[in-house]
């Protein structure tokens, strides 16, 4: 997707990229945001602001990876936006969090642990919450979704590690529950 006289893009490959995008782009800002309405306002937001920093595109990364940073932004922004909400941000007790993966994948397609999985993601804070979802549930790389945050490698990985950990204390008591 070279442009070359970097400015804005010709619309019929931009109008490309969007259609090969867009679910992509709404589904980051949802899962960010947690709201079909920001999602929605924020692929929007995402979409546009992408077109008229088109030039800025330095063709260093993919121009997916560059609109997944347009997209995290805008959901990040309008989440951050709303009213302060507690996030989950102490671990409890020093006590050794049992490894419930295997039952998670086995439990998955089940309504009540997507449900308690999309609540104990509300509650991470945006940035934690932006980089589970980029990594863990979109799929990028290390690399791509440090790339998308703007963020090094060893920032992503310590938003990571933060992000597992609160969420696996959320769902521990429900898997113990099991």
């Amino acid at each position: 997707m070279n442009q070359p006289d970097r400015g804005l893009p010709d619309y019929g490959t931009f109008e490309s990229l969007v259609e090969e995008y867009a679910d992509r782009v709404y589904n980051v800002a949802l899962r960010i945001t947690g709201n079909g309405a920001d999602a929605e306002d924020a692929m929007q937001e995402a979409f546009l602001s992408a077109y008229r920093a088109w030039s800025t595109f330095r063709g260093e990364s993919k121009p997916s990876t560059w609109l997944y940073r347009v997209a995290t932004n805008a959901a990040l922004m309008r989440v951050r936006a709303k009213r302060p909400v507690e996030y989950l941000s102490e671990l409890g007790s020093d006590e050794e969090i049992q490894d419930w993966s295997a039952s998670l994948l086995e439990s998955a397609e089940r309504s009540e642990v997507q449900d308690k999985l999309l609540e104990g993601l509300a509650l991470l804070e945006p940035d934690q919450r932006a980089a589970l979802v980029l990594r863990d549930i979109d799929g990028l790389s290390t690399s791509e979704a440090a790339d998308a945050l703007d963020i090094s490698e060893q920032a992503l990985k310590s938003r990571l590690h933060r992000a597992r950990m609160l969420l696996r204390e959320h769902l521990a008591e429900y898997f113990r529950q099991r």
